[in-house]
């Protein structure tokens, strides 16, 4: 008997079942009483243990139908199976629904569900595969998530949303589970380029626009940011004065200083406000997004600009340099910089030095400081002089060795001999190097007593090693005077000293001038003959050519400046007066007759 009832309950539910999933006409027909016969009531008038059951099976499965097929309302389901692009959702129903797997991406583009968990669901009118039901998990989530957002949308409150992609014209965000658009131009209060880049970001932003009809949502970061600004803006003016000290975010950097965001305001800080020292760019000294103290130099209301510095917060260095940088102070630092006149020394952050390039090396032939140092070097250093009021220290490197000029007496006296290297060739003369640092200058006027040289490669090319003399030394100018053609005897002294004024000597015409002739009457002595000085013993001039050879008669002479004058009218002067002299001897038997006298004056002048 309870088999027989167990069956007929059954019966009787799969009966009810077809007739919930098939539609019936409303005045059915008939079952045949065996199909549909429910068992006796009980005489107490209290149902059985079966009918309960039966009827309990019947709502609930009615009951979950319902939900299961309604287009407007949210069901539980549970995630069956997860496929490549849907995901497979038990929904109670006699078939299972699926919906598209895109729905329940995260940013990164992973599964934010897996088999076993219970997700919300609506009917959709989408098209599923066959033997399924077509569902929506974001028409769910919309539903849950409208009546958050039109509260903030009411009450103006921010809302936070979560970064899904980046679409055309701005940003897909996920609020409470409903997608809301976030245009490019609202998501900062500047431009970001990087959209996609904020994928995966909880931002707080505000509901602008609200179609539910649609289902349209709009979001805007930028109007609360503005408004965070504004707020900041006000308290930072409470504060703000000439010379108030306020800390900031560095918000952006360019080549000539830093913007500095003050709390909704911006203020510049200025490179040549930034360090004491010498920056070549604000990077060196802070970054983007560094927080630091910051001093009011100027504040114009008018046009909101603020003027910032950073040094000023720290005392001037310059203040006490004199007396923390006495000269003739042994001192060390880093170089920061090299010029075509010198280094610049750091000698400590805002103090510098300059070491120039002729206090480098007692040496004379290095080109640049590049070849003595480099930056980033650790150097040692004299100071020579200190200016606190031009910000400048003067320092020295060749006085921390001995200075070789002020030995070079005793090394190398006047008038020893030395010999050395032609190391450079000038206009006015020769530089001969004769040890490391230490050249010599061998003037063109000391390279010959005979040539006239007019440049120093007639007579030296570079690279030559030659000895010459010490003329002079200067070890205040670091100069040192060298002669070669001091080497030999002076041409014009053994002259002087042979010759007095009345000699007649033999010369030849060298070059003829307009006043005169130059003449050379020794190897490398030189005398000039004055145009009024060619003439023969008649008065008559005699005409000069290059080449020509004459007699001459000394009439000058100027040992110091080296000058010979001479004359061809006073040798022939002279000789007349010989002849006379002779004449006027009384004649001997053993002199000339007169006869013989005129012959021999005929024959003279013949021969000239």
């Amino acid at each position: 008997m309870l088999d027989d009832t167990t069956a007929l309950n059954s019966e009787s539910t799969s009966t009810v079942v077809a007739e919930a999933e098939t539609p019936k006409p409303e005045a059915p027909a008939a079952a045949p009483a065996e199909s549909t016969a429910a068992p006796p009531a009980p005489e107490d008038g209290h149902a059985t243990p079966a009918t309960e059951d039966f009827a309990s099976a019947l709502e609930t499965f009615t009951t979950e139908s319902k939900e299961a097929v309604h287009d407007d309302r949210v069901i539980k389901g549970t995630v069956l199976k997860l496929t490549g692009t849907h995901v497979v959702v038990d929904i109670g129903a006699k078939s299972e629904g699926m919906l598209p797997l895109a729905e329940v991406l995260d940013h990164e583009g992973n599964p934010k569900v897996k088999p076993g968990d219970e997700i919300d669901v609506m009917r959709d009118k989408g098209e599923a595969e066959e033997g399924y039901i077509s569902l929506s998990h974001q028409k769910a989530s919309r539903i849950h998530a409208w009546e958050e957002i039109e509260k903030a949308h009411k009450e103006k409150k921010p809302i936070k949303a979560v970064v899904v992609d980046r679409i055309k014209g701005g940003l897909t965000v996920d609020i409470l589970g409903a997608h809301a658009f976030l245009p490019g131009s609202q998501v900062d209060l500047r431009p970001i380029r990087n959209l996609d880049g904020m994928k995966g970001q909880t931002l707080e932003v505000a509901i602008i626009k609200l179609n539910k009809k649609r289902g349209n949502i709009v979001v805007s970061r930028k109007e609360l940011l503005e408004g965070e600004q504004q707020e900041k803006r006000s308290k930072t003016l409470e504060h703000l004065e000439e010379g108030a000290v306020l800390t900031g975010v560095v918000k952006n950097l360019t080549e000539y200083g830093a913007f500095v965001d003050l709390g909704g305001l911006d203020g510049l800080l200025h490179i040549t406000d930034m360090s004491w020292g010498r920056l070549t760019h604000p990077k060196d000294l802070v970054n983007v997004g560094d927080q630091i103290q910051v001093k009011v130099l100027k504040y114009d209301k008018e046009k909101q600009r603020v003027s910032l510095g950073f040094k000023q917060l720290t005392p001037d260095p310059w203040l006490d340099a004199e007396h923390r940088y006495p000269e003739g102070a042994h001192v060390s630092g880093r170089v920061i910089s090299v010029t075509d006149y010198g280094a610049f020394v750091e000698l400590e952050q805002g103090i510098e030095g300059l070491v120039h390039v002729s206090e480098m090396t007692w040496s004379k032939r290095m080109k640049h400081p590049s070849k003595l140092v480099n930056v980033g070097d650790q150097v040692e250093c004299v100071v020579l002089n200190v200016n606190p009021s031009e910000r400048r220290i003067s320092l020295g490197m060749r006085q921390l060795a001995a200075n070789p000029w002020d030995s070079l007496h005793e090394k190398f006296p006047v008038g020893m001999t030395v010999e050395g290297r032609v190391r450079n060739l000038t206009d006015f003369g020769a530089f001969i190097e004769i040890e490391d640092g230490i050249d010599g200058l061998v003037h063109v006027s000391n390279l010959s007593w005979t040539k006239r040289v007019k440049h120093p490669s007639e007579v030296l090319k570079k690279g030559d090693r030659v000895k010459a003399i010490v003329l002079a030394i200067e070890p205040d100018k670091r100069r040192l005077s060298l002669g070669i053609k001091q080497l030999q005897p002076d041409v014009w002294e053994s002259f002087f000293a042979a010759h007095h004024i009345g000699d007649v000597v033999r010369g030849k015409v060298l070059r003829v001038a307009a006043f005169g002739a130059f003449v050379e009457i020794a190897e490398g002595v030189e005398g000039l003959c004055h145009k009024s000085e060619a003439a023969d013993e008649n008065g008559q001039p005699i005409h000069l050519e290059p080449g020509l050879e004459h007699d001459f008669k000394i009439i000058k002479m100027n040992p110091e400046e080296k000058k010979v004058g001479l004359s061809i009218r006073a040798v022939g002067e002279e000789a007349s007066r010989s002849e006379v002299e002779a004449y006027k001897q009384p004649v001997s038997s053993t002199s000339s007759t007169i006869g013989e006298l005129i012959s021999w004056k005929r024959a003279s002048n013949e021969g000239n």
